[in-house]
């Protein structure tokens, strides 16, 4: 054999032996990475500055919690966050919801980001009484409405979430979706679409409450969550037969209870019931301001004669019977009262000071004597 046959030879043995070398030390490399990112390997500090918004469901244990993390890149391993997790005596008082967290926090610093409220996402809330659309008071502020607060929920305090809904977004859905894909009820389906067209022919259709909302769903995916939430909770305490026992239709029990939640105050919603009830049957115009304030751009507690002359599908001056959708979210407490009015024959009441004192009076002879001592408190002063 020559030199040069052995040299060759011994060339392509120190390349095997090379390359054997390096596809060993490639296997050890990369078995040591998939043990770190399933058994335990943590990233370092408070994350990487790229958000990512994660969801605590309800009931959801800690166990359950790693592998969310984990799968958003949050956290390097489920066992790295379950080993902080235990080392940290007040993680099971992790709250359900959204966070916003960033990825790449160790596991240390993700528990700790869980318990801090800062990064917990607003649950959207909804008193009894509160209107779809904003509500501009005259010389005073603006009352946001529903559709709003559900796009500060999704766009956070700062309003630059990427991809959050905006309001105008919220208006488009309501106003010309199918209601049917939205969750409308049975019962509602006829008269929202009556009013397509219009965002505010979903009114009192959200219940109040407290609700848990994804900032990631778009206006479409938030409003049938809310909405079919709210079906089912009226439907669950039979709001039909409630309604019947009342002599009015569910929508219309609704739309009477959302006037109680306007004009009554508090402690006197049985008694306003009764006075809506008692014009109804008469029959009589319920003539109520907050009606006519449904209708317009800018309200105060008292209307003057030419708005009360204006034709809405809500102004109960010039129409006979009740709105033609409810005018806010109707609380159970106002929808209880409509069930079970106060016993009595008024027909009118009125607010006769700024402490809330209301007056209710059997004839119009008596109703304008209370009306002219709320003139001289200076409760129904324009401001306009």
């Amino acid at each position: 054999m020559s030199s040069a046959t052995m040299s060759r030879g011994r060339t392509r043995g120190v390349a095997v032996l090379v390359a054997s070398i390096l596809l060993i030390i490639g296997a050890v490399v990369y078995i040591a990475f998939a043990r770190s990112n399933s058994s335990g390997g943590d990233f370092n500090g408070a994350g990487n500055g790229v958000e990512q918004v994660i969801e605590i469901p309800e009931g959801a244990s800690l166990t359950a919690m790693g592998p969310a993390l984990t799968e958003k890149g949050i956290v390097r391993s489920d066992k790295a966050f379950q080993n902080a997790a235990m080392t940290n005596p007040d993680a099971d008082n992790i709250q359900p919801g959204f966070y916003r967290l960033q990825e790449k926090m160790s596991a240390k610093e993700a528990v700790a980001a869980l318990l801090d409220p800062a990064n917990k996402i607003d649950m959207l809330k909804i008193p009894g009484g509160l209107t779809l659309m904003d509500v501009k008071v005259v010389g005073g502020d603006t009352r946001f409405g529903i559709y709003s607060n559900i796009s500060s929920v999704s766009c956070g305090s700062d309003g630059e979430n990427k991809g959050c809904v905006k309001v105008q977004e919220l208006h488009d859905v309501a106003a010309n979706a199918d209601p049917a894909s939205l969750g409308v009820p049975e019962w509602a389906l006829e008269r929202v679409n009556e009013h397509k067209g219009d965002p505010k022919r979903l009114e009192g259709l959200i219940a109040p409450g407290e609700y848990i909302v994804d900032p990631s769903a778009d206006a479409q995916m938030i409003l049938t969550d809310l909405i079919t939430r709210s079906a089912d909770k009226y439907n669950s305490t039979d709001i039909v037969g409630r309604a019947q026992a009342v002599g009015l239709s569910p929508y219309d029990l609704l739309t009477a209870a959302s006037l109680v939640e306007r004009e009554a105050p508090e402690g006197e919603f049985d008694k306003v019931a009764r006075v809506i009830l008692n014009r109804l049957k008469e029959p009589m115009r319920l003539e109520f301001d907050s009606t006519v304030n449904y209708g317009l751009e800018s309200v105060e507690l008292a209307t003057g004669d030419s708005d009360r002359e204006k034709v809405t599908p809500w102004n109960t001056y010039a129409m006979d019977g009740l709105p033609k959708t409810p005018i806010a979210s109707p609380s159970e407490e106002a929808i209880q009262a409509m069930e079970h009015p106060a016993e009595g024959e008024w027909l009118f009441f009125v607010t006769v000071d700024d402490k809330g004192t209301t007056v209710f009076s059997n004839t119009f002879e008596e109703h304008q004597a209370n009306v002219q001592r709320a003139y001289d408190s200076g409760i129904l002063d324009s401001q306009r």
